[in-house]
């Protein structure tokens, strides 16, 4: 790739239901440039009103990419956004100074800016057996199975999310050792600039907006989807929240009431633990809503 010295990324970060999107579409609209969303799960096709993916209006106002490029039956990683990400910018510069990122998968943002740990292969079968063990026990066994094997994962990393523990897990048995060990020392080199931005909020208008988002969700047909995806529930794209409640629901192991509850408890977990990830970069600038699209107008 060539050097791209005038060129910049503007990346748009923070929790879900902060408002990044409409921030994003206006910065990008000041550029007259195109979107390139960093959602690890907004990328499927199949998924639409639980991931909460822009509306068709707001698609038609910029051009935006990641967003139902890829299937549920797809594997995809922070390494494929990392490339998919990488490859779109630089084809987008031949036509603009400036491309905007924006998203709330930290993993994935931090793959585009610095690169990803090199980790070796993984013995299908032991990953097989992983998951396999994860759907008959629960997320229980995994906690209990780092705890054993993986000490500094169990101490250090994301307990509660079971994508993060299964992969955990399975390199720990594939090569003994952590796959915090493998985590890279020397960050990726960019040949074009990278402003990082956040959008902030209360935590009670966060709440409210959250709240607000499933409540709509709920009623434009959150429960028809995910009943349409039940044959693929196993799969890893469906291990998300506003998903796994609601299979619970039709399962009947939830009322409709505790799903939506269930919901918006998870979702209001994750918004903090996406707060804490991004918290942790110190190039981050935060601000309001409005805050970010001056910031980045002032460029």
């Amino acid at each position: 790739m060539a050097t791209e010295k005038n060129k910049r990324v503007i990346i748009i970060a923070g929790p879900t239901a902060a408002g990044k999107t409409a921030a994003a579409i206006k910065v990008a609209q000041h550029f007259n440039t195109a979107i390139i969303s960093a959602d690890s799960r907004q990328c499927f096709k199949e998924l639409n009103i639980g991931v909460a993916r822009p509306s068709d209006e707001e698609l038609q106002e910029v051009d935006h990419y990641f967003i139902a490029s890829h299937s549920i039956q797809d594997e995809v990683t922070a390494a494929t956004f990392e490339q998919y990400a990488l490859q779109k910018t630089e084809e987008l510069f031949k036509q603009h100074d400036v491309v905007v990122i924006v998203g709330g998968t930290g993993l994935y943002l931090k793959a585009f800016c610095e690169g990803l740990d090199t980790i070796p292969s993984i013995d299908p079968g032991i990953r097989d057996t992983i998951i396999e063990n994860y759907e008959q026990q629960g997320i229980e066994w995994l906690q209990g199975q780092l705890k054993e094997k993986d000490v500094a994962f169990y101490e250090e990393g994301e307990m509660q999310n079971p994508q993060r523990m299964m992969r955990a897990l399975e390199v720990m048995e594939s090569t003994g050792h952590s796959i915090l060990s493998f985590r890279k020392q020397a960050k990726a080199i960019r040949n074009f600039s990278i402003i990082k931005t956040g959008i902030t909020l209360p935590k009670e208008e966060l709440h409210h907006n959250i709240n607000t988002r499933v409540d709509k969700m709920i009623e434009a047909g959150l429960i028809d989807e995910v009943r349409s995806l039940i044959s693929f529930r196993n799969l890893n794209a469906l291990q998300t929240v506003g998903y796994s409640e609601i299979f619970n629901y039709l399962d009947d192991l939830y009322t409709l009431e505790e799903a939506v509850e269930r919901i918006k408890i998870n979702t209001r977990q994750y918004a903090k633990r996406q707060m804490t990830w991004f918290k942790k970069d110190t190039e981050m600038r935060w601000g309001s809503s409005r805050d970010i699209v001056e910031i980045a107008r002032n460029l």
